[in-house]
């Protein structure tokens, strides 16, 4: 079977449904328990989420939640009108976004331990067609490295959050490269190592 990164528009994995009232849901035949998850987080019932509260629903495997990194990545894909928020709509779409990345984490996932390694990072990198070589993989593996949880112990591998901005950033840090590349020769100004490099040093 092919493994692609998902596409984002035109990730537990994540958390599960909220038993919370909160009236039906605004779209005809929209999930209702996804409606009582959106619900549960809309704490000012605007109608709409902001990041903080799109964070309360999204949680990883062990429960932690994402990164708020990884959230403003999905609040940048999702919030088509960038007020800073994404109604119930936008929501469907990110949780149907969020179960085909959960997929492909858990067929990378080969050890069942709830975050991904080296050599299963490397797959995935690879199934995507992202060959990085050892220096640039051990530099991703760095910068997306879990942090420590509230007892100060520093799970091993990447959390699933994490792996998904891992492969968004390659994607298009890849994409933005190759678009520069006219005369696709592997060489801008600076050769590929070079710039992906650079860039995955930055903060």
């Amino acid at each position: 079977m092919s493994y692609y990164a998902p596409s984002y528009p035109p990730a537990g994995y994540g958390g599960g449904g909220y038993n919370i009232a909160g009236g039906p849901p605004p779209v005809p035949g929209a999930d209702p328990a996804l409606w009582g998850r959106f619900s549960s987080v809309d704490t000012d019932r605007d109608g709409a989420i902001t990041a903080t509260e799109l964070q309360s629903a999204l949680a990883n495997s062990d429960l932690s939640p994402f990164d708020i990194d990884t959230i403003k990545l999905l609040m940048d894909f999702f919030d088509h009108d960038r007020d800073g928020m994404i109604g119930f709509e936008e929501f469907q779409r990110l949780s149907r976004y969020i179960k085909d990345w959960q997929n492909v984490f858990r067929h990378f996932d080969r050890d069942r331990s709830g975050t991904i390694d080296g050599s299963e990072l490397r797959s995935a990198l690879s199934r995507f067609g992202y060959n990085l070589n050892p220096r640039l993989l051990q530099l991703v593996q760095r910068k997306y490295a879990n942090t420590p949880d509230y007892r100060g112990i520093v799970p091993t591998g990447i959390s699933f959050d994490r792996f998904v901005r891992a492969c968004v950033v390659v994607k298009q840090l890849t994409e933005t490269f190759q678009r520069l590349d006219v005369d696709n020769d592997g060489w801008i100004q600076v050769d590929y190592d070079q710039f992906m490099s650079t860039v995955l040093s930055l903060p």
